[in-house]
């Protein structure tokens, strides 16, 4: 008695260029700037509309004082928009970054002393960061752009 096996190498040659895809896509700038892409989006919706760090944690409101000296198109972190119209994803390397060039992005986002002689406290208002929905959309992302590959 015998037993055989055939195997048809076109067959393995459509599976092999199969899985050759999926590893550039997964291995792709495309897949990061995706990725990139994704959060930024959230990060502006969390600035213009959530006003919640990416953890679900309402921001602190402005002071009293503050607050006399905003006007009615201003809300937490969005005076004239110049915060929200910084706001970019990037590419370096195998790492997709998300920020604002804005010298004064980062004391908002971790707070700290600010103003004459430091004489003024801003509260951390994180606006950066992955949020529990942002894993699941840069899931289905990267899932959308790997099926497409095959």
């Amino acid at each position: 008695m015998q037993v055989g096996l055939e195997v048809d190498s076109a067959e393995v040659k459509v599976i092999l260029d199969s899985l050759n895809r999926v590893a550039d896509v997964a291995n792709s700038r495309e897949l990061l700037d995706t990725v990139g892409a994704v959060i930024e989006s959230s990060t502006r919706r969390r600035i213009q509309i959530e006003k919640q760090t990416p953890e679900g944690k309402p921001w602190k409101p402005w002071s009293a004082n503050y607050a006399k000296t905003r006007h009615s198109g201003h809300s937490l972190l969005s005076g004239h928009g110049d915060l929200l119209d910084t706001i970019f994803h990037d590419v370096d390397g195998d790492a997709a970054v998300i920020g604002s060039p804005l010298v004064y992005a980062a004391i908002h986002q971790f707070g700290g002393e600010a103003g004459r002689g430091l004489k003024v406290t801003i509260p951390a208002r994180a606006y950066l960061g992955i949020s529990k929905q942002d894993e699941l959309d840069v899931g289905d992302a990267i899932i959308a752009q790997l099926e497409e590959a095959l």
